[in-house]
């Protein structure tokens, strides 16, 4: 269990940092700039949880600290991800971004971070009350469901995001169990790793524009 879920971890991690990498070397524009951020973020933010978490199987050492820590990075990164992801939407389509949608979208965004940083959470402990642990993750699925609808709506029109709509849905799909039941049913913590490849599917998508 250890040795596979640390080798995938890992994994993951190189290739969100590489694929981030290899995006902002292949495009110089606007575009290329919004999906290598978006997939470095998405990788060093998750860093600082999965490393501790790896260290946590091979080291003797209380990891409860860098554990929390980890996991408030990861939320907040996490969100700004998606502000890339809705940025990188208009950019691409080149539309003409809707005020109100833009109003309420920075607004959950806001929301989502700022409960993320109520000391009720107790990152550092590493045992964060499943309470807030819903009523943080609230503005975080309304943030995931504008941005479902928003690339659902023109997935048609590009070849190479015509399926971010459904890998961000099966993300949350994913995620939501476990920030809910996780703490009852621990096996549930497993549908983090398909949550994590939607991810990397993603990252794919990203570089496969980038290829333009």
């Amino acid at each position: 269990m250890k040795y596979g879920e640390s080798s995938f971890d890992i994994i993951y991690l190189i290739f969100a940092i590489t694929a981030g990498i290899i995006i902002l070397a292949k495009r110089k524009d606007a575009i290329g700039k919004l999906m290598g951020s978006a997939a470095l973020i998405l990788g060093i933010g998750d860093a600082f949880h999965l490393v501790p978490r790896v260290l946590n199987y091979f080291v003797e050492a209380d990891f409860n600290f860098w554990l929390g820590f980890g996991k408030l990075v990861t939320s907040i990164t996490m969100t700004i991800f998606y502000v890339l992801v809705y940025r990188l939407w208009v950019k691409a389509y080149d539309v003409k971004e809707s005020k109100p949608f833009a109003i309420y979208f920075y607004i959950f965004v806001g929301l989502r971070i700022a409960l993320c940083l109520f000391p009720q959470n107790r990152w550092f402990t590493n045992n964060s009350p499943l309470l807030w642990g819903i009523i943080r993750n609230v503005p975080f699925v309304i943030v995931g469901a504008m941005i479902v609808v928003i690339y659902f709506m023109k997935r048609k029109e590009d070849k190479a995001f015509k399926l971010i709509w459904l890998l961000v849905l099966l993300s949350f799909a994913f995620y939501i169990p476990v920030t809910i039941g996780a703490s009852f049913v621990p096996i549930l913590g497993a549908l983090m790793l398909p949550k994590t490849v939607c991810y990397m599917l993603m990252m794919i998508c990203f570089l496969k524009k980038a290829k333009e």
